[in-house]
């Protein structure tokens, strides 16, 4: 009897054995998935903090004593609101209130648009366009391309989109200006501005014609030493006073005939004629006209230049505040070559009526005689 007994008793702790196991099964698991569960409720406010941009808060020197690192915030001081994710921290009570910089008209390269320019500097070369643009472009609401693309006369081909690449980024308040002085003697280029936009604002500057061609021939002869003289390239026959019309340096400064191209398409109001000569006397005057002329702000001003004796040009500041000039390249303002009186008299008396002309049409004494 004894035997049955113990028969009987014996299956019951392998029975017992299975149900411990099982529910250590059971717990293990149910401890993990909890544990799943919250690791991943962590990462995901960690993720979602990090896409946010919301720095860490750490505590600053009164509180830790350590410094702060540079990408972090503090932390809110306690009682007061929490800051936003991004939003800049408020700056100390003793603090001096910091002055505002001045506006920069070169902009963030990711702001703006690229968009073809409303402005043009058509010319002319060795007139001052150089020293236009560089004065004009310290306007804040005037961005410039700062080398010249002669897409009207030479890369007209490659099409706006092209042109339109190589332009500064501009703001809806900003314009974009673009200078190449060869578009004045380019007989097709004032159908190409027109046919880009007809609302285009044309300046031109121009200079003594004289003056102007002895300018470009002692550029040219910089270059190239071995070029004739001036007297040779300008005249076909001297001693018959017949002007060599054909020689660029020459024909630029013709301006009533290269003129009468750009009135058949633009009217006399859309082009503002800039003197070379008070460019150099009163830079704030002439730049005075020409913001009014864009219809901006006058914010270029005397303040904005300084003359410098031994160059004999004015040089620019590039703000109010600034005390170290800055001068145009070295070519501006080259010593021109000695030419003979009586060659620069005859001169004279050939561009007298193109000079007359030009008056008459832009109603406009330069007083070149």
């Amino acid at each position: 009897m004894a035997y049955r007994v113990l028969g009987r008793a014996g299956p019951a702790q392998p029975r017992r054995a299975r149900r411990l196991l099982f529910a250590f099964t059971l717990s293990l698991s149910c401890t993990y998935l909890c544990y799943s569960l919250l690791l991943l409720c962590c990462c995901d406010d960690l993720g979602q903090s990090r896409r946010l941009g919301a720095p860490r808060c750490l505590r600053g020197p009164g509180a830790g004593g350590q410094k702060l690192l540079p990408k972090s915030r503090p932390c809110d001081p306690p009682g007061s609101t929490p800051s936003a994710p991004g939003a800049p921290s408020a700056p100390a009570a003793a603090a001096p209130a910091a002055r505002l910089p001045a506006a920069n008209h070169s902009g963030s390269p990711r702001m703006g648009t690229k968009r073809l320019p409303q402005a043009l500097i058509v010319g002319v070369k060795k007139g001052g366009t150089r020293a236009v643009l560089e004065f004009i472009r310290v306007h804040p609401d005037v961005r410039a391309l700062g080398t010249e693309p002669h897409f009207f006369d030479r890369n007209y081909g490659r099409g706006l989109d092209w042109y339109r690449s190589l332009m500064p980024r501009t703001l809806e308040s900003q314009i974009t200006l673009e200078k190449t002085p060869s578009y004045f003697v380019t007989q097709e280029a004032p159908r190409r501005i027109f046919n880009m936009s007809r609302d285009t604002k044309l300046i031109v500057v121009v200079r003594n014609p004289v003056t102007r061609a002895i300018s470009d021939y002692t550029q040219t002869l910089s270059k190239k030493p071995d070029i004739p003289t001036f007297e040779g390239l300008s005249f076909r026959n001297r001693t018959l006073g017949q002007v060599d019309v054909s020689w660029n340096a020459i024909r630029i400064g013709m301006y009533a005939l290269h003129l009468e191209s750009w009135l058949q398409y633009f009217p006399l109001a859309q082009i503002h004629f800039v003197s070379g000569e008070r460019l150099i006397t009163d830079p704030a005057g002439e730049m005075g006209r020409v913001q009014d002329f864009l219809g901006i702000k006058r914010l270029v001003t005397d303040k904005h230049f300084y003359f410098n004796k031994t160059k004999g040009f004015p040089c620019l500041r590039k703000t109010e505040s600034s005390l170290l000039p800055r001068c145009l390249g070295k070519s501006k303002g080259r010593t021109h070559v000695q030419i003979d009186p009586e060659v620069i008299d005859q001169l004279r008396e050939f561009y007298r009526p193109y000079n007359i002309k030009f008056y008459e049409t832009v109603g406009q004494d330069f007083r070149w005689e």
